[in-house]
């Protein structure tokens, strides 16, 4: 079933629900209004009955990816093959059909829309988010992972980076209160706003782990830190915990050996 999340986009949710996907992989359909022609974002993980639906929503010309995980990507190549469509991605791994890899700063002109690419490393180091600037009175931003509609993103550490996910929210929040349309979980209103949400969850986490190695010593394991810091998870997203401790860890020694 389609939805519509924008003026110029709607999504179309994946069956892969789970404890890091959400509901799904929203996979987005951009059309500027009237154009015949559309680019997909995302077309999730290798399920024909999703792929298809994807290809029935008409005249795809363009596939782009937010970053390399599977529940992102797996479906990219069987999309190409059932639409003709390149599939562009920051990672050359992920390209098929003749796409180039994703540049920061790219203009992207397809199915009669400019699609701005944005490099927002932290998730992983090949995260971007798309930016549409005519979506709307304050345009629209496809963040992937990097910003998710419900909940805070992990860090894939040690391709994620703490030092290189905060930059990137320095950057997001400068296009001010533009639509977010992320790749898991409900469109939200303010990037701005769910901006300064996240970046105060990591300052406070932050907090927690300094608190934890004041407790348990600067040698502290992760495993040790975890079990105090996300004592409340459960254990199907226990390793998402211990790579968040992984990446905290790294910014707080690496900040204090710079320091």
């Amino acid at each position: 079933m389609m939805h519509r999340s924008s003026a110029l986009t709607q999504f179309i949710l994946a069956p892969n629900p789970g404890p890091m996907s959400l509901e799904g992989t929203n996979s987005y359909i951009l059309r500027a209004s009237g154009s015949p022609a559309a680019i997909v974002v995302d077309p999730g993980p290798l399920d024909e009955a999703h792929l298809q639906a994807l290809a029935r929503a008409g005249g795809v010309e363009l596939i782009l990816v937010t970053h390399r995980h599977a529940d992102h990507t797996a479906g990219s190549a069987r999309l190409h093959e059932l639409t003709g469509a390149p599939v562009r991605a920051a990672d050359s791994a992920h390209c098929h059909g003749g796409g180039t890899p994703l540049q920061d700063g790219d203009s992207v002109a397809a199915a009669g829309l400019t699609v701005l690419v944005l490099a927002t490393p932290g998730h992983t180091s090949d995260s971007v988010c798309f930016h549409l600037p005519d979506d709307g009175p304050r345009g629209s931003v496809l963040t992937g992972d990097t910003i998710l509609g419900r909940g805070t993103t992990m860090l894939d550490y040690p391709d994620g980076r703490l030092g290189d996910y905060l930059k990137s929210l320095d950057r997001l929040e400068a296009l001010g209160a533009a639509t977010v349309l992320p790749a898991h979980g409900p469109v939200l209103p303010s990037l701005e706003a769910i901006v300064t949400a996240y970046r105060d969850h990591r300052q406070e986490r932050l907090g927690q782990i300094r608190e934890a190695l004041d407790r348990l010593g600067l040698d502290a394991s992760v495993g040790e830190v975890a079990d105090l810091v996300y004592s409340d998870v459960g254990p199907s997203v226990r390793r998402a915990a211990e790579m968040s401790v992984a990446a905290q860890l790294d910014y707080l020694r690496g900040s204090a050996g710079h320091g």
